[in-house]
């Protein structure tokens, strides 16, 4: 070869070459204060506590200069009212995704009684996430917790949604709203790891990926740079 030959550019590299790039961004939080909680709506239908409705409103202030071309998220309370701040900001719908959604957990891990009062919820909600903390990040899987959607299926509900987001928009970049299960599979896809939840990722983090065909690259994991611009306590997390 000769060594003025130009090199081989990485399509996943650059968006020009037709990838996408992928913000996957995770709820804020969603254990809402005693004042806030609903009861009788379980997990998947509670809003997002005064901290998360902060933590939304800043990372929509912080990605409103990016540009996106659209916005996705999964139907979970929790996601939409994240994404809330950055469509208002950018004038962009929300799309709903079902695919987006968090991996199904197993019945036994708890929640909130139907007939529990809004403190009661408050309280359950918060020792039912402490439970699947425990359960799952020693093992690091899902199948710690017995009933829940398997390894396989759910990596593969992950990447397929992914990668057909990117089939719409090729060359365009998306936000997209999901969960921290949901993010932690498909980065572990990405890098061949075993483990289905491997880190720990705060609310509103940024992961940002970029996909063309079925190949991708990670650019960031769990970035936080908008709690570092005055609008949030870091105390608070």
């Amino acid at each position: 070869m000769s060594g003025l030959e130009k090199p081989v550019l990485n399509p996943l590299l650059s968006r020009k070459s037709g990838a996408t790039e992928i913000y996957l961004i995770r709820h804020g939080d969603a254990l809402p204060e005693a004042d806030r909680a609903i009861p009788g709506a379980g997990y998947d239908n509670q809003p997002l506590s005064r901290l998360g409705q902060s933590q939304a409103l800043a990372l929509g202030r912080w990605l409103s200069g990016v540009g996106f071309e659209a916005l996705y998220s999964s139907p979970l309370r929790r996601c939409t009212e994240t994404a809330a701040p950055l469509a208002q900001l950018l004038d962009l719908p929300v799309n709903i995704e079902q695919n987006l959604r968090e991996v199904r957990l197993g019945l036994d891990i708890g929640g909130p009684a139907t007939d529990a009062d809004s403190g009661a919820t408050s309280e359950a909600l918060r020792t039912r996430m402490a439970a699947v903390i425990q359960r799952v990040g020693q093992e690091g899987k899902w199948s710690a917790i017995p009933g829940s959607e398997a390894s396989a299926p759910f990596r593969r509900r992950v990447i397929e949604i992914v990668h057909e987001l990117a089939a719409r928009h090729p060359a365009q970049r998306l936000a997209v709203f999901s969960h921290g299960g949901f993010i932690n599979a498909y980065a572990a896809e990405v890098l061949g790891l075993e483990r289905d939840f491997f880190f720990p990722i705060h609310n509103t983090s940024v992961s940002i990926i970029r996909c063309l065909g079925w190949e991708s690259s990670i650019f960031s994991l769990n970035d936080t740079a908008h709690f570092r611009v005055g609008e949030i306590d870091l105390q608070e997390l």
